[in-house]
């Protein structure tokens, strides 16, 4: 099947979340990004309360609020573009009955999919292959909601193996999953492995920072927060690698590797590189609030005030901060 014609393939941005300066959440300005993220053509899906949307600080009350609030303005961008972005968020609990309620709520407020994150405590003590099979199978049984399943990094406790994803795609709601393994010696064998099983699966990259390696590897799209920060350049990178352009893949590359430079500065993804994504943004004027929630302090205005520098010598309009 042709990537294009692939309902669970092509890019889905993670999306930031809005807060305002006393840490309530800045629904209309949420709304006003999402919107517009979803209007983007070539979006094909937004997921909202992943890393990038800062889960871990949201109360469960205000993570089927983002949800609902996202599901709506996707059906708003939906109607004026005519097209079918789904809505799909993520879901972080420590035990099955947890996430089931999660997924339920999640599914309520009209999701269509959630973003299945491993129980965290796993990341600490491990689990047995039985229990990261059974977790999945569960949320699966008890809400009955599409499903992506997040593998974690291979240095984790908590990534999943080749043989325990191969149980896991058995699972009819199992449409996508976010490899982050950051295992590039790994990453062609599963993939590969993976669609010889179940080869409607869609198996996409969270690696923003090797993205396009990942890609040409063997991939059929993306969930990654950068695609929420500047989804047009995602696109063009991502698309042009999926239909085998690697010169137009490298050209879109040479663009998007100084602006990735600036947000990851040569890591992975993570709360630092998450703010700065947000403040940059907020710098750019394209996003309404800077904040994130505690326990995560605001930016040193040194830097905020070097990262508006480094944008504006990119060439990216910035809001002054006199």
């Amino acid at each position: 099947m042709n990537w294009k014609q692939h309902e669970w393939a092509g890019v889905f941005p993670a999306t930031l979340c809005a807060f305002n300066e006393d840490e309530s959440l800045d629904e209309p300005g949420l709304r006003k990004y999402l919107v517009e993220l979803a209007e983007v053509s070539g979006v094909q899906g937004l997921t909202c309360n992943g890393h990038t949307g800062e889960i871990m600080s949201l109360r469960p009350a205000e993570r089927a609020r983002v949800t609902r609030i996202c599901a709506e303005s996707v059906r708003e961008a939906n109607q004026r573009t005519h097209r079918h972005v789904k809505t799909i968020t993520g879901v972080s609990a420590e035990g099955s009955l947890e996430a089931i309620d999660h997924a339920l709520a999640a599914k309520e407020a009209g999701a269509d999919a959630i973003l299945l994150m491993p129980p965290h405590h796993w990341l600490r003590f491990g689990r047995s292959a039985r229990t990261a099979v059974g977790f999945i199978e569960d949320v699966a049984a008890g809400s009955d909601i599409n499903l992506v399943i997040h593998q974690y990094p291979a240095w984790t406790k908590a990534g999943y193996t080749l043989n325990e994803m191969l149980e896991m795609v058995k699972v009819p709601q199992v449409k996508m999953i976010k490899m982050g393994t950051r295992d590039m010696a790994r990453w062609l064998w599963d993939y590969e492995r993976l669609k010889d099983a179940s080869p409607n699966l869609s198996i996409v990259t969270c690696h923003d920072e090797f993205l396009l390696p990942s890609l040409v590897e063997g991939c059929d799209g993306a969930l990654i927060g950068f695609a929420g920060f500047a989804p047009k350049l995602m696109i063009r990178l991502v698309h042009a690698a999926l239909d085998g352009d690697l010169q137009g893949a490298k050209e879109a590359q040479r663009l998007v590797a100084p602006l990735a430079r600036l947000i990851y500065n040569f890591g992975e993804p993570g709360c630092g590189a998450h703010q700065r994504m947000k403040v940059a943004r907020w710098l750019m004027e394209e996003f309404s609030t800077p904040h994130f929630r505690r326990p995560v302090r605001p930016l040193p205005i040194e830097e905020v005030t070097r990262l508006r520098s480094d944008l504006l010598k990119l060439g990216f309009p910035c809001r002054s901060l006199a």
